[in-house]
């Protein structure tokens, strides 16, 4: 059942409609699938394209388009919402204004987040929020894992508290976690957020998701960029400023506790911890980052009810929205400056381990209870109404145990078509190299170890070796990608090779590295 402010959104919405000069829809038209029906369900895709186009037809504050193709040809719906004269990126770009990424549905399975999208923009379309226009446009994706979205079990997610009537699975159709593809960009859904990144250039990028494990008390649990590279501006924006603001605005206004995504447990035979997820820049909000923009992972409670998770997310991006439309001009500061400070010459990290916290810090745990899922009578887990506040050290920074002096430019033969073409995909600046000698620095490899088994379709390499000097002149077809460029310390991860996440790391080299060898891309010293 809707709440009475919900309600009351819906209603003003078809108010919009009528003054709209639209036909306003029957009833219902304007609440999500899981509203209508009590939250047992969820939307599919069909229904989130028609929920946002119908929105864009009703609205001339919301254009409808796509920003890419799932792996069985699923189009990827965007809602661009602002005071823009259409959707392209050129007009967001043109408008000047601070530009939001929401990102819905990464793992199908995780569906409060696309839910709570779709009712954040019928409070939009309702007057809601108005405000936000002045500053902000927004970039509503829902539904990001299309794929997955379609493949309905009722047992997906185990445990998780519904909806009972099935969600959808994790990966993608290909089978890859969408969420580990954010370096190697294995799949089309990876490459089109890629090139939205590139083309919209989005100044924050917010990414819903559903948690589980650790029976804590917080309904939701976030994380800003946890990669040691990141911009300090942007890590200080989010731990000084934005995230203390929204718990506590969070707390006043619905008496809930939100915190630092973690799980307690003892890592390796380690003491108990509060223990973040990884830094690498496959993830997500990692990678965004490392392109110098602003990121937010959210993870929603799996074991509350449904409908509190999507409420949990809704409030979580309304009061980052509000944060971020009163810190418009600081955030395209932040952004700008990043993007203005060339990286050559830095020591930058390669490989980072968790970093514990001073002193102990009190978590908010909690407990469960189990039900039947109604129609399996498979065990669920709800949420009970107790906390108790346990000590303990937290784990949710990266200390680098590697670094490596960043360079002035990396020289990548024409025969590695296939990692030029995966540095374009990201938006990485490359010009021709003339064939003109210069003097270098050539990565001499001691040895190579192998993962013995495959991940996400790659066995994984790292890196053993040293740099040597040496002097080279480039064939036809070679390429330069400096690193003097805004994605430089992207750039850096990707070519490093003792990078923990970069090209060599996810085995696209490895007919060319051998005991002995030199690893093929060749760098300038900065």
């Amino acid at each position: 059942m809707l709440t009475g402010q919900r309600l009351s959104a819906c209603i003003a919405a078809a108010a919009v409609l009528t003054a709209c000069d639209a036909s306003p829809p029957a009833g219902d038209a304007f609440l999500t699938r899981a509203e209508r029906t009590g939250y047992r369900e969820t939307s599919s895709h069909a229904e989130v394209v028609d929920f946002l186009q119908r929105a864009a037809a009703a609205d001339p504050s919301v254009h409808y388009t796509t920003y890419g193709y799932t792996t069985e040809g699923r189009e990827l719906p965007l809602a661009v919402v602002g005071d823009v004269a259409d959707a392209s990126p050129a007009s967001v770009r043109a408008s000047g204004k601070t530009v939001v990424y929401l990102q819905g549905n990464i793992h199908a399975g995780e569906v409060c987040g696309k839910e709570a999208l779709q009712m954040l923009l019928r409070d939009l379309m309702a007057g809601r929020h108005g405000d936000w226009r002045a500053s902000t446009v927004l970039l509503i994706a829902p539904i990001y894992n299309a794929d997955g979205n379609e493949r309905v079990t009722l047992t997906n997610r185990g445990r998780q508290h519904g909806p009972i009537g099935g969600m959808g699975q994790r990966p993608n159709a290909q089978g890859y976690d969408l969420n580990r593809d954010h370096m190697k960009l294995d799949s089309p859904e990876a490459r089109s957020v890629a090139r939205l990144f590139s083309e919209y250039d989005p100044h924050v990028a917010v990414d819903l998701h559903t948690t589980n494990g650790t029976r804590h008390a917080y309904h939701l649990t976030y994380s800003p960029p946890l990669h040691p590279n990141t911009p300090a501006g942007i890590d200080d924006f989010l731990r000084d400023g934005l995230l203390p603001h929204v718990t506590t605005e969070v707390r006043e206004k619905h008496g809930w506790e939100y915190y630092y995504y973690g799980n307690a447990f003892a890592r390796g035979g380690a003491e108990p911890g509060w223990y973040t997820f990884d830094h690498r820049p496959r993830f997500n909000n990692n990678y965004v980052g490392l392109r110098n923009r602003i990121a937010i992972l959210s993870e929603a409670y799996s074991y509350a009810t449904f409908e509190e998770r999507v409420l949990a997310t809704l409030y979580f991006v309304e009061e980052i929205l509000d944060y971020v439309h009163g810190h418009a001009d600081e955030v395209r500061q932040i952004v700008a400056d990043a993007d203005a400070a060339s990286v050559v010459g830095d020591s930058l990290a390669l490989r980072a381990v968790p970093e514990r916290s001073d002193a102990p810090v009190d978590i908010l745990m909690g407990a469960v209870v189990e039900e039947q899922h109604p129609l399996t009578g498979r065990p669920l887990l709800l949420r009970a109404d107790t906390q108790y506040v346990e000590p303990m050290y937290e784990y949710g920074t990266f200390a680098p145990t590697l670094r490596e002096r960043v360079p002035e430019a990396y020289l990548i033969p024409a025969d590695l078509q296939e990692i030029l073409t995966r540095l374009a995909a990201h938006g990485i600046a490359l010009e021709p190299a003339e064939a003109t000698p210069v003097d270098v620095e050539t990565f001499r490899i001691d040895s190579v170890q192998t993962s013995e088994r495959p991940f996400q379709g790659h066995n994984e390499q790292t890196l053993f070796g040293r740099y040597e000097l040496a002097r080279v002149t480039p064939s036809p077809g070679d390429m330069w990608a400096r690193a003097d460029q805004p994605l430089g310390r992207l750039l850096f991860t990707l070519l490093e090779p003792r990078s923990d996440d970069g090209f060599a790391n996810w085995g696209f080299l490895a007919d060319r590295l051998e005991a002995g060898g030199a690893y093929p891309v060749v760098r300038v010293p900065g």
